[in-house]
């Protein structure tokens, strides 16, 4: 039995530079040893053959809406059905692992028996097929170093959890925004311990353009993120890895810190209206934004 299943829907293989950053993504998962095991999902043009290429499984039958893009409640489905590892990640194609995610799950799993991973990511620009012979872990994390930027915590590529966990997910659309931010929001508001893995894993995302969408707009400009936030429950429900209470570094769990923002936060989401008629709770949650947003951008 494998310890842990990563999962994904790729985009179509067409475009060169998304082809490109794709096949190096699934490459860094394959590298990760015999505990893992790598799922593709969907019936997007070069999906079978990259999965039959790098020797992982293929599941093209999955749900997806009118416009043919998977639905993320059913990839989740689908690996909890096809997988009996105690883990799962559900990940985004264009992100690049090294061997800590690995460490941090298995660290994680023999201390919690509940429990979700999620972290921010490096953006770097990524333009050829990786070298990953001897050494390739070391020349990357260099070039991450030398070029990357650290994302904010406002966006999540990947989440590693314990699969009896995140039973019941809605149908979001993967590729659009909000189904990220509902993943955190649902996990920190169970009793699941939810870590922000940041500290101890490192993970690479190959910068791209958005030609694959729709107009060539980013993501969030869509009515399918529209409708994930919808689903989600709405904007009152849309959190990000700063609402996470804890962090996981090296083999140690820990309280995240206080501080301005994090008490600014905690006020605005107690705040937050339960009604449209909550007009006196609805000013002073957006006078508290407003404010928490000024301190933030101060620093």
């Amino acid at each position: 039995m494998t310890l842990l299943t990563i999962f994904t829907a790729p985009k179509p293989f067409e475009d060169p530079h998304i082809t490109l950053i794709q096949r190096n993504a699934i490459r860094s998962w394959t590298l990760l040893g015999p505990e893992v095991e790598v799922i593709l999902m969907g019936k997007d043009f070069g999906v079978a053959e990259a999965a039959a290429e790098f020797g992982v499984a293929h599941l093209p039958d999955v749900a997806c809406n009118e416009k043919g893009v998977p639905y993320i409640g059913d990839m989740f489905r689908l690996a909890r059905h096809t997988s009996d590892s105690p883990l799962l990640m559900v990940i985004n194609a264009d992100i690049i692992l090294f061997p800590d995610m690995l460490q941090a799950a298995r660290s994680a799993h023999q201390q919690i028996d509940e429990f979700v991973l999620a972290g921010q990511r490096y953006d770097l620009d990524v333009n050829e097929p990786l070298d990953f012979s001897d050494g390739w872990e070391q020349r990357l994390r260099a070039e991450v170093a030398a070029r990357g930027t650290l994302h904010t915590p406002t966006g999540s590529d990947y989440f590693l959890f314990s699969r009896q966990v995140y039973q019941d997910v809605p149908n979001f659309t993967i590729g659009r925004a909000g189904w990220d931010n509902w993943m955190i929001y649902h996990g920190v508001t169970q009793p699941w311990r939810f870590l922000d893995a940041t500290p101890s894993v490192t993970i690479v995302h190959q910068n791209h353009d958005y030609r694959h969408l729709p107009n060539g707009q980013i993501h969030y400009r869509h009515p399918e993120s529209e409708r994930n936030v919808e689903l989600g429950g709405g904007n009152q429900k849309m959190y990000s890895l700063r609402d996470v209470p804890e962090f996981l570094e090296g083999e140690t769990i820990k309280k995240k810190p206080v501080t301005w923002l994090r008490l600014l936060r905690a006020v605005e989401l107690r705040l937050q209206p339960a009604s449209e008629e909550d007009n006196l709770r609805r000013r002073m949650y957006w006078k508290v934004r407003k404010y928490r947003a000024r301190v933030q951008k101060d620093g």
